[in-house]
């Protein structure tokens, strides 16, 4: 252990907060919340350690960030956020990169009903998140069917509806929507027919039935035999929904099941929910752990990624392990629940026992899908990849290959390029283009040089892994020039091969010979598409490079015209004989009189001299 770790580990606070472990890099490896920061870091450093994955932690901690809370609550929700944020190495995080939707209600006097992945903390209410996105637009698409919910954009209110400042559209026509932009239903009517949808997005679709049975007889009553007639049509509909809805409880509590799957570092999570004795809704999470995880862990972990999102809290949760930390999760859950919720572990043959092995069957598909998913990414791609590696001898699977090319025109404008592979597919998100600037003239090998030691030396600074293959456009000379650029920046640990245009030629490393892979092998098809592609985007990026310095330098070389305003000019009159000829007031409003005679001085100067010539 360091001084400075020491030093942190002795003047801990007794207080309650998160704490960021830090490996040698400064990077975040795990955080972590507590009731009693001392208490809680100094115990990672007792002599008894209880599990591999906590040794592993404890061995690669150079330093710790502490930030203290009130309660310890705020601690859960920040660390919550914090996990979310840097996905740290040794917690559970979600392996889904993009958000899920949610399906927002707005919050205006007319409220719109649509799906969104944007959180927007202006009193909207929002449910979700649906992990099914096919089950949300089915959910959306029956809201529209039985509801007049309005589909435009339109800011209605109460002084715009007086100025008449909008028109009914088609949606009023075919009886889809009550026209509200023109006053033709009122605040409070259409208001009502929003909290029927939140009802029914809620799962309360029985409690929405028998409210609509109400008004439906007061109608009737009233001899409004059309609007009876509405409400009745609305009523068939969402008896037909209630009844797709299967009846699995007894129980009229609402609760959702947790239950998790896990193998290795795949976490498969489905959490179904149940309203007033029904399944309304399943929602599956996809988790990574660093090697082997407690499942009292991972479910703290679900539940606190699940119900961190805006989503409602029910009455009961049913889970088939008591998560640890507990009490904070029960005292953060209660703080967001409209009823009071309690944690519920099945200990015996009953209903709750029933759904959560319905639910571990679930999260047993869903895993077995996630391995299967893996496998195909890993079978199909990476067989060329194994031919690839037996093919070059190499130690590992080349993953991630990145290729190298020069590109230059008689010595001028030298550009390189960078084209990364990643499972045999491209990663153009990671393609770089480099501007040589060491090397005058048309020297390949002294260009390639440079632009391998400006690559890796900038790897090595950022503290990044290398990729498994280093691929170069070029035989014997290009590839010595990489050799000995990576080897002056001390890297020993590498692989990197030559591909020669002209046959097709692999040149190895202490090889004076090339290697042939036969024409027919999958792998020589994947060497020339990386190849090809790299000088595709270095003969690419050259062009535009030559094509701006030709078209801007006659105007750059004129005394006190600069690259901006030769752009500006460019931009504005499109060739160079177009600016020759533009009227001088033309001229002046975008350069200035003064710049304008220089431009025309410069002009009538070169065509003199031409005509002495």
């Amino acid at each position: 252990m360091n001084e400075v770790l020491e030093n942190k580990l002795n003047n801990m606070p007794i207080l309650p907060g998160v704490y960021l472990f830090k490996n040698e890099n400064d990077k975040i490896i795990y955080v972590g919340k507590a009731k009693n920061l001392k208490n809680r870091v100094k115990s990672y450093f007792q002599n008894r350690i209880d599990t591999p994955k906590t040794a592993a932690l404890v061995s690669k901690i150079h330093d710790i960030e502490l930030i203290v809370t009130d309660t310890e609550i705020e601690a859960l929700v920040l660390e919550n956020n914090l996990i979310k944020e840097f996905k740290p190495r040794y917690n559970v995080n979600l392996k889904d990169d993009k958000s899920f939707p949610y399906i927002r209600v707005t919050n205006e006097p007319y409220p719109r009903i649509f799906s969104t992945r944007e959180i927007i903390k202006d009193g909207s209410k929002y449910f979700g998140p649906y992990t099914n996105v096919r089950e949300m637009k089915s959910s959306l698409r029956m809201i529209n069917q039985i509801f007049k919910i309005r589909s435009c954009n339109y800011d209605i209110n109460e002084e715009a509806i007086q100025k008449k400042k909008f028109k009914v559209c088609l949606d009023y026509h075919i009886k889809k929507c009550d026209g509200p932009c023109e006053g033709l239903i009122s605040q409070r009517s259409y208001n009502e027919m929003v909290n029927q949808v939140v009802k029914l997005l809620r799962g309360k679709t029985e409690d929405l039935i028998e409210e609509l049975k109400i008004q439906m007889q007061i109608l009737s009553e009233k001899l409004d035999f059309e609007k009876a007639a509405e409400i009745r049509d609305k009523i068939e509909q969402l008896q037909i929904y209630s009844s797709k809805q299967k009846v699995v409880t007894s129980d009229l509590e609402d609760k959702d099941i947790i239950s998790a799957a896990f193998e290795g570092r795949d976490v498969a999570a489905t959490i179904l929910n149940i309203r007033r004795g029904k399944l309304v809704g399943k929602k599956q999470l996809n988790l990574s752990c660093e090697l082997e995880e407690e499942l009292n862990q991972i479910y703290n972990a679900i539940i606190k990624f699940y119900y961190n999102e805006y989503v409602e809290v029910p009455q009961e949760i049913i889970v088939e392990t008591e998560p640890s930390e507990s009490e904070s999760l029960i005292e953060w859950l209660n703080s967001k629940a409209i009823k009071k919720c309690r944690l519920i572990i099945p200990q015996r043959q009953s209903e709750a026992m029933s759904l959560l092995k319905m639910c571990k069957q679930n999260a047993l598909l869903q895993l077995k899908e996630i391995q299967l998913q893996k496998m195909k990414r890993e079978g199909n791609v990476p067989y060329v990849l194994s031919a690839l590696q037996r093919d070059l001898r190499l130690k590992s699977l080349p993953r991630k290959i990145e290729c190298f090319d020069i590109s230059n025109l008689q010595g001028t404008d030298t550009v390189a390029s960078m084209v990364v592979f990643e499972d045999g597919k491209p990663k153009k998100s990671q393609y770089r283009k480099f501007i040589i600037k060491t090397v005058d003239g048309p020297d390949d090998f002294a260009s390639m040089n440079e632009v391998i030691t400006r690559r890796y030396s900038r790897l090595i600074e950022e503290n990044q892994k290398m990729p498994d293959l280093i691929m170069v456009d070029g035989g014997k000379g290009q590839l010595s020039a990489a050799i000995n650029a990576l080897n002056k920046l001390g890297l020993k640990s590498y692989e990197i091969i030559g591909l020669a245009k002209r046959l097709e030629e692999v040149f190895l490393p202490e090889h004076p010979e090339p290697q042939s892979i036969p024409k027919t092998s999958s792998s020589l098809k994947l060497l020339q598409h990386v190849r090809d592609e790299a000088h595709r985007f270095a003969i690419t990026f050259h062009r535009k490079r030559r094509s701006k310095r030709t078209f801007t330098t006659e105007l750059t070389e004129i005394k006190g015209i600069g690259t901006k305003l030769a752009e500006k000019l460019l931009i504005e009159f499109k060739s160079l004989d177009d600016i020759k000829s533009a009227e001088d007031e033309k001229l002046a409003e975008i350069i200035g009189w003064s710049k304008t005679k220089l431009l025309k001085e410069y002009f009538a100067s070169k065509e003199q001299n031409s005509e002495q010539v």
